[in-house]
Formats: C-alpha cells, structure tokens, sequence
C-alpha cells in the first residue's frame, strides 16, 4: 500500500446514467450499457456508485504521491499488486506559454505523460484490469491502435494474464513495439473490423473486455473511476484550491467524465465549495461531443475526416461527455490540426514533449481566447501522452496476427471454460 488507509473499497455497485434508480451489483460488470434504461437508439453507461458515508475525510489529506491504491476507498475493488505506481504526475506552472496563447490567468500542466506507460490511459486500466481480475478472468482483450491498448498490455502482463489488442492497419509502428516488448498478442485488421473481430475474441475465448462494445461509448464503469484521481492530484497540489477550469483532450470523455466525477465528489463529502468548469477539447474536423452539446442530444455520430489527433478522434461521442460538461457548466472546444501542429511545437521548445492529442486541450484554449471568449483562471491543462509515441519505429520481429489466420490464435489461446 501507498499509504496507511486500508485497502477497502467503499463501491456499493454500478449505478445506471440513464436512470439514476438503477442499482446493479458490482458484478457481472455491465459492459453495453444499461439494460433498464437504453435500446438500440441509445446505450446508456454505468457508473460505480460508492458509500460516501463510509468515505474518510482524511483521505483528502496526504500527499498526492504515484500509486493509486492510496485512494482505495473511493476507487472500485483493486486487484492486490497491480499497480506500477501509476499517478501522482506533476502539476507544472507555465507561464510563457500562458502569455503565448493570451491567457492572462495562471496556467497549469498537469502532466499525464509521466505515468507507467507514458499515457493517462493507466489510471483506467488499473481499474479495468482489476475488474477483469475480481471476475475470474483468463486473459484481457481491447481494441486499440494507441495509448488504451498498451496501457492495457502492462496491467495485464502485471497480472500474468495473456492479452489480445485488436490494432487498426496503418497505425503509429511505435505503439506496435510497445505492444510487442509487452508480450501482447496483437491481431491486425481494417479500421472497421476492430469491433466485430474483438467480439469474436472474446465469445472464443471469455477473455475479458477493457474496451467498449456499443455504438454510442458505454465502455467499462470501472474505467473512468481511475481518472477522477486527476481531480484529487490537482485539488492537493494547488494547495488545496480548485482551478477555475481545467481543459481536457478528448475522444470518448471517459478522461473528461471521470475527472469530473472526482471534482464532484470532492464537493459532495464537504472539502470543497464547488467544482471547477470542465472544458473538453476535440479534433474540429470531427468533435462529435460538441455536435451533440450543440444539438441537444445524448450522443452524436459524426463522419471520419481525417485528424493528426489520431488518439482522439473519434466518430462517435458518449452521454458521460455530455454529462461532464453540463453539470460544471463547461463547454466544449475544438481545434484544428494546424492549431495542433503549432501547439506541440511550442510546448516543445518549453521542454515538454507531448503527442498531437495531448496538446488538444491547449490548442483549443489558444482558439477559443483568440475569439474573445472568457475563461476564469487559474487554469489547469491536461496533457495525456508522450510524443514520442508518434514517432516512428522499426517493426522488424514485430510479431502480429493477420485476420486471415486468426483462426490459428484462438486454437492457440484456448476456447472459454
């Protein structure tokens, strides 16, 4: 343990988004949505729901230190030993780039990079994982050409489980050797088959699912829990002060919902006044979660133009996004590549080096400021991944498995038992 609280968690089971009167147990995890309260049109998630009146004030008072087990009370169940001392990232002042964007409020730079494998991604697998673990699972399987994927690889091989990463063709060859060094099995398919084929894996294999399995992203409950640590990270390294918005990269708004989530609670048990405007940050070639903010609507499926933001651009939004964003009275921002490109250069030449979508949330503050928009400071920037995983690497001995013979991989990885 990171820290003397026990390692007990206070979740008292999944509680559905789309009608908050439905308590499910912790398990079965409850991976395509709500089965009380979506349909075909619409696939509502869940979200854990905890005890807070068991919660313990003090937890808010240590150091904001790597190892999410510190915060285990407010976590769901964690598998003893998984963590790689994910977390406790730094939170680094940046006034230069402040005075570049005209952000005449303090800036801060929450650094997601730092973590295990270099992406915010960890925070969520550790708590996917776990629940994989707590479920009796024999392997871990996702589809992901990017931060998801290998984050779930190393909680996996943590765990000694095998993995399987359904990967897109043409992705990034660096996160194709992260997987490899990883031990993951890696099944390479055309954008469009990821999901069907993920499904065919895991009705072959029970292995368990760490990525979504519906059209409108209901994805695992457990995952976004793992991000509302940001929240709690942000509120202790300031001081114990809130900002007065944080900005957000985003795809699916799991990473924008669960910090939310944290800034709520940390308001709901009394320690602070109120939560911080949540401002998400979108490729505007796509921004499915700003079409559906704009529109009204629960979710938003969008066409597939293309993006550098490649980790973030998504066609399709989720409710968590849009509920994130309406309860802290935020908004959604978008940038364009250009926006991206300029961005990374200058955060790089400030000694931090991050990937197109990690700078979104600060390539959409710079365009929003420039339209005169207000934004009450200080504000806290989320930066969520490594650049050097945009640059290429060599794929010489990658080992990977073509669609054509994946046959040949589930004989190898054994049918459920």
């Amino acid at each position: 343990m990171s820290s003397s609280f026990e390692s007990i968690s206070c979740a008292v089971g999944q509680r559905s988004m789309g009608d908050a009167s439905k308590l499910f147990p912790l398990l079965p995890v409850l991976l395509k949505g709500c089965p009380a309260s979506s349909d075909d049109a619409m696939q509502y998630p869940l979200e854990i729901d905890y005890d807070y009146s068991r919660i313990p004030r003090s937890l808010f008072d240590q150091a904001p230190l790597a190892g999410l087990d510190r915060w285990a009370p407010i976590l769901p169940p964690l598998a003893p030993g998984i963590s790689l001392g994910e977390g406790g990232t730094p939170l680094i002042e940046a006034p230069r780039i402040a005075q570049a964007i005209g952000l005449k409020a303090p800036l801060l730079l929450k650094d997601e990079s730092r973590n295990p494998t270099w992406s915010h991604k960890d925070r969520l697998n550790l708590c996917t994982v776990s629940a994989a673990i707590a479920a009796g699972a024999r392997g871990i399987a996702a589809a992901s050409s990017g931060n998801h994927g290998a984050a779930a690889a190393a909680y996996a091989a943590r765990m000694g489980l095998p993995c399987v990463i359904v990967t897109s063709r043409g992705g990034q060859p660096a996160f194709r050797s992260l997987l490899d060094a990883l031990g993951a099995h890696q099944v390479v398919v055309e954008r469009e088959r990821r999901w069907p084929v993920l499904q065919r894996i895991i009705d072959h294999t029970g292995f368990f699912p760490v990525s979504n399995l519906t059209r409108y992203h209901t994805g695992n409950p457990y995952g976004p829990e793992g991000y509302k640590t940001i929240a709690y990270e942000i509120f202790l390294q300031m001081g114990r002060a809130l900002p007065g918005a944080v900005v957000v990269p985003t795809g699916y708004g799991e990473l924008l919902y669960g910090l939310a989530k944290g800034f709520w609670e940390l308001q709901h048990l009394g320690i602070t006044e109120r939560v911080p405007r949540i401002l998400s940050a979108e490729p505007q070639a796509r921004g499915p979660l700003a079409r559906a903010l704009k529109s009204n609507a629960a979710a938003m499926e969008v066409e597939a133009k293309p993006t550098i933001a490649s980790g973030i651009g998504c066609t399709v939004s989720s409710f968590r996004g849009v509920q994130a964003i309406r309860n802290s009275l935020g908004n959604a921002l978008t940038c364009s590549d250009a926006s991206l490109r300029a961005m990374r250069d200058l955060l790089s030449r400030q000694g931090i080096f991050q990937e197109y979508s990690g700078v979104a949330g600060l390539a959409a503050l710079q365009e929003s400021l420039a339209r005169g928009e207000p934004i009450e400071g200080p504000v806290v920037a989320i930066l969520t991944s490594s650049g050097l995983k945009d640059i290429a690497a060599s794929e010489d001995g990658i080992s990977f498995t073509d669609e054509s013979n994946l046959d040949a991989l589930l004989e190898k990885l054994g049918p459920a038992r």
